[in-house]
């Protein structure tokens, strides 16, 4: 890649970090499925401008609308409120950490569930290595109590954020139908058809929550993060990936996968004053040892390193 997509990736990864930490934020003041909505909405707004000013036309079509609405929801609606859901039990940087496992779950659903990818032994060890750190991970909100939100960090918010990233996977394998779909017609698609999804959902948390909630009752540090999420985190965070991705390739861009979890840890650390146990740093440093191995490049670059000068690559 060139120096500006490195520096695209970097900013991509500090974006995207941010999300964890702010969404911490909102969530002192704004249900987690509100939150979600209000996200969504503000970020598919912000792209139907981004296609009028470009002059892309928005697909009418049943078909077209009905694959928006399933990608909405695997790729939106699910997972930002699981992820946000999650965060009412456990730390940022941990939820960050976790939403790290995608490229796993990604793995296994192309590979085992849809035949689309041909599971390589060095995936097979990736693959391992990763689920040992979420392991790591998992360990202390295992104790008793955690599973009833006893204990600081509790196990079921831990797996609301893992069933985000399986989410994100089974996105990922039906993203392949929107081959010829222009991606930011594509990104904008999804966000709609994941603001439809959540709008009853929101309203309905709205008016469940004790003493009902009215915009009124979050304050401009929580309504900050909320533009801060719906612009900066998911429609600007999109016009970058989408960038990095036609300059970069797609194999590139995953490498944001080992950033995020990073990022969002230094963030949460400054914003939130969270710190990181030694067991979770060493769940986050086996985790990403396991992308590491599942991305396969390290080890390419290592076995041509150890081939004899005109050896057949193969």
């Amino acid at each position: 890649m060139s120096w500006k997509n490195w520096v695209l990736l970097v900013v991509l990864a500090l974006v995207w970090g941010a999300t964890f930490p702010f969404g911490k934020i909102a969530l002192g003041e704004i249900p987690p499925f509100v939150l979600a909505f209000l996200r969504v909405l503000l970020a598919a707004l912000v792209l139907h401008a981004v296609l009028r000013i470009y002059g892309l036309a928005f697909p009418r079509d049943r078909s077209t609308l009905g694959a928006f609405l399933l990608m909405g929801l695997l790729n939106n609606a699910i997972p930002f409120s699981l992820i946000l859901w999650g965060q009412t039990g456990i730390s940022a940087s941990l939820a960050s950490i976790l939403n790290a496992t995608t490229p796993i779950f990604t793995v296994l659903v192309a590979s085992l569930a849809f035949r689309q990818e041909v599971l390589r032994a060095h995936r097979v060890a990736g693959i391992a290595v990763g689920f040992a750190g979420v392991a790591l991970l998992l360990l202390p909100g295992l104790e008793a109590g955690a599973l009833a939100g006893l204990a600081g960090e509790p196990a079921w918010a831990q797996f609301l954020c893992l069933g985000a990233a399986l989410s994100y996977a089974f996105a990922a394998a039906f993203a392949r139908r929107f081959r010829g779909v222009p991606v930011m017609v594509a990104a904008t698609g999804q966000l709609t058809g994941s603001s439809l999804l959540l709008l009853p959902l929101a309203l309905w948390q709205a008016s469940a929550s004790p003493g009902g909630w009215s915009p009124a009752m979050a304050g401009p540090a929580a309504w900050a993060s909320v533009v801060a999420l719906g612009t900066a985190c998911t429609a600007f965070a999109y016009l970058i990936y989408f960038r990095l991705l036609s300059e970069g390739g797609a194999t590139n861009a995953s490498l944001v996968t080992l950033l995020i979890p990073v990022s969002a840890t230094l963030i949460s650390a400054l914003l939130l004053g969270e710190a990181l146990s030694g067991l979770q740093l060493a769940g986050m440093g086996v985790l990403l040892a396991g992308l590491v191995l599942l991305d396969g490049r390290v080890l390419a670059v290592f076995g041509s390193s150890r081939r004899p000068a005109g050896s057949d690559p193969r």
